[in-house]
């Protein structure tokens, strides 16, 4: 997907210097960004699979779901399209002990977005978001993460927000 963020920063702790506004009003939102970007794209919105396996999680995504070594989840890494232009890369890593009763769906989301499913379950209750900054050849942008229960069922989603979502509404 690209390189792993290694310095998170819990949202409170963010200093106001670390993000320039345009990005804030992405990155710091806590509503569905599924629907954000269906909005802001007048509905030409899609998900791209780009892999999905069942593999171990890094180090860092162990530690905040709080996995023994060793254990495996499925990892789904998508590509969210706006009018043909990648505008947010997904990482999700969901244990295998999640993937029971009504989260067993999960598996064989497709092409579905995963945010349409967390945000229409009842049980869905979202942990602190962290953000981290990523630089590359075209310079700085951010990236979001936050654990997720389903039923009380970890999962990890992990966020890189484009360059092209800064001229969005």
């Amino acid at each position: 997907m690209h390189k792993p963020h290694s310095n998170w920063h819990a949202y409170r702790r963010v200093p106001a210097s670390f993000m320039p506004r345009q990005w804030q009003k992405w990155v710091l939102d806590r509503g569905s960004l599924t629907k954000r970007l269906q909005h802001a794209s007048n509905d030409d919105f899609y998900v791209r699979v780009k892999k999905q396996s069942i593999t171990r999680p890094s180090l860092s995504e162990r530690k905040v779901l709080k996995l023994a070594l060793g254990r495996q989840a499925l990892i789904r890494e998508v590509e969210l399209v706006c009018h043909d232009e990648v505008w947010v890369r997904a990482r999700s890593v969901i244990p295998l002990s999640t993937l029971s009763g009504e989260e067993r769906q999960l598996r064989s989301l497709g092409n579905k977005p995963l945010g349409a499913f967390l945000f229409a379950s009842r049980s869905m209750k979202r942990e602190q978001l962290e953000i981290s900054r990523y630089i590359d050849s075209s310079g700085a942008s951010f990236a979001r993460r936050s654990v997720f229960r389903l039923h009380k069922k970890p999962l990890l989603v992990v966020e890189h927000f484009c360059n092209a979502v800064i001229g969005a509404r």
